[in-house]
């Protein structure tokens, strides 16, 4: 299938660090190509100001049609979020489809999402989005929520009457309820059953969703492509002393996620403050390591999950070609690909936990079999012997402060 031509456009303002600016483009180059276009062109303005009517400066637009022209272009896309006046004026003007990078990511977003709730929670997000852009004109509608491809509930599906989209914004938001009620229960479940839970966290394309499935030896959407993972997938996995923990693999973080989607996915990301325990992956080799940190740092705070212990994972140490200092603490170099330093991120994760857990000696009578098999799977057993004087096993390890079994242990 042939990809959509795309141009992009941009403006730079003055505070405008040279380096992010750059880097938000390549990041929005990237995007569409994960939306399946092809970006042919990109135009830049520096400007004291964004245009209120066109965005990019007037005579710019010459420029832009002619390009538009030549490269038989098929969509403009513009690294800012435009006012639905803007696009109007641009689409006048170029007589070529306009969207923003807003509406991109949604886009996605909605390629991505395979899960009921992950289907609902995008609709919601681009029905959001287009509320206030409406006005009664009907012309962008066709494009609604979808940039590329023209995906999302376009417009025979939506009509064109803000009161129907606002009934159905309110009917997803009910069924959306209903789904985070089941969610909770099956948490509380988990926490009944005591599950301990790592959470695989991380901006996108890091590498979480190749960490997860070389953890867990699954098979779970592996891209080198922005948002590969949207659906939140939980998986068992063993430690080397036969600690067992659940591990959940989450959407991306991104700078500048439209607040629509952040609303909307806040339920998704509501996984990681149940966890026990977050694996922050960062992407070693990415150039704006630091910004990317901080997004994600951020959004851990936002979501209240910053009590949580964290390993900062640097991912992609293969692809470093100068030395790293390291920002987080405590952290581990590795490559998801190497098999090695999967084994050394697993013994890692537990000397982590010892820190953080208390140390124990437990005495079981050999009758005690299934209270042995618990503290196999739930704690990190470092050392097991058989008395035979006590007619005893003598077990010591280190267990979690709140931990059922906490009982046994002998003050």
């Amino acid at each position: 299938m042939p990809k959509e031509k795309i141009l992009v456009i941009a403006v730079k303002m003055p505070d405008d660090d040279k380096r992010r600016f750059q880097s938000s483009l390549d990041e929005l180059t990237s995007l569409s190509e994960t939306a399946g276009g092809s970006v042919k062109e990109i135009i830049t303005q520096n400007r004291s100001n964004i245009h209120p009517a066109f965005y990019i400066g007037e005579g710019k637009i010459n420029e832009i049609k002619q390009k538009v022209d030549e490269l038989d272009i098929e969509l403009l896309i513009s690294n800012d979020e435009l006012s639905p006046g803007q696009i109007r004026n641009l689409n006048n003007r170029l007589g070529i489809p306009i969207i923003d990078r807003s509406q991109l990511i949604l886009d996605i977003f909605a390629q991505r999402a395979h899960t009921k709730e992950g289907q609902m929670q995008v609709e919601l997000a681009q029905l959001e989005y287009l509320l206030p852009r409406l006005h009664g004109k009907g012309t962008e509608l066709s494009r609604l929520g979808g940039g590329i491809g023209t995906r999302g509930p376009g417009e025979t599906k939506l009509e064109t009457d803000q009161r129907h989209i606002r009934r159905r914004i309110q009917d997803i938001k009910r069924r959306l309820k209903m789904v985070v009620k089941q969610r909770e229960q099956y948490r509380k479940r988990r926490k009944a059953n005591d599950i301990f839970q790592v959470a695989i966290v991380g901006y996108t394309n890091a590498g979480k969703s190749t960490l997860f499935n070389r953890l867990t030896a699954s098979e779970s959407l592996e891209e080198n492509k922005l948002f590969a993972t949207l659906d939140p997938l939980t998986r068992k996995i063993q430690l080397p002393s036969g600690f067992q923990t659940l591990i959940t693999d989450t959407v991306g973080f991104i700078q500048e996620l439209p607040t629509t989607l952040i609303a909307a996915f806040r339920s998704t990301l509501e996984e990681v403050t149940e966890a026990d325990f977050i694996l922050h992956v960062v992407d070693a080799s990415h150039f704006d390591i630091e910004q990317h940190q901080e997004t994600v740092i951020e959004l851990l705070n936002d979501l209240r999950a910053s009590h949580i212990p964290v390993l900062t994972v640097y991912n992609k140490r293969d692809l470093l070609d100068k030395e790293l200092i390291p920002m987080q603490y405590p952290y581990i170099f590795m490559s998801a690909f190497n098999k090695n330093d999967i084994d050394q991120l697993k013994i890692k994760i537990e000397s982590i936990l010892k820190e953080h857990w208390d140390q124990f000696i437990i005495e079981l009578n050999p009758t005690e079999g299934n209270t042995l098999y618990r503290l196999k799977n739930e704690t990190i057993i470092v050392d097991k012997k058989y008395d035979e004087n006590k007619n005893k096993y003598i077990i010591q390890g280190f267990m979690r402060k709140e931990h059922p079994l906490k009982y046994l242990i002998k003050e």
